[in-house]
């Protein structure tokens, strides 16, 4: 494999792996998707307790409470996990999970529009240093 992975290769790996130990009877969408309920909150209990400025340094090894990047480890494996699951779940119910994912952007970016900038949310811009005037504000008008 390449160092640029693709997903569709990726989940056929998993889809392999599976077969080879003759798991595909255990890999139901409801046992996939109790599986994927389960790493989910694994990820989060890496996170239960951090303040936010630890949960963001937490991949620098500096929000782990000086563990050396073991949170940072335990993060990557968790994602992974994740992943692996979402991935053979969509395999065994045949969902292309990147055609869902967009589906779903172009539906939120319906369903949540951009919203339209009102007058006092306008950045005003700095007083000039020279002349000692203040630019002309048009919301003032």
């Amino acid at each position: 494999m390449t160092d640029r992975h693709d997903l569709a290769e990726l989940q056929q790996r998993l889809v392999d792996f599976a077969a080879r130990r003759r798991w595909e009877p255990f890999h139901t969408p409801k046992n996939l998707a109790a599986a994927l309920s389960v790493e989910a909150a694994e990820l989060l209990e890496i996170f239960q307790w951090l303040t936010p400025e630890q949960s963001a340094a937490v991949m620098s090894g500096e929000g782990d409470g000086g563990g050396g990047g073991a949170s940072a480890a335990r993060v990557l494996d968790e994602v992974a996990d994740v992943l692996a699951y979402l991935l053979q779940f969509c395999a065994v119910l045949d969902i292309d999970v990147l055609a869902a994912l967009s589906a779903k952007i172009d539906r939120n970016e319906l369903r949540f529009p951009v919203p339209e900038l009102v007058p006092e949310q306008v950045p005003k811009p700095a007083p000039a240093e020279s002349g000692g005037q203040k630019p002309a504000d048009p919301s003032d008008e």
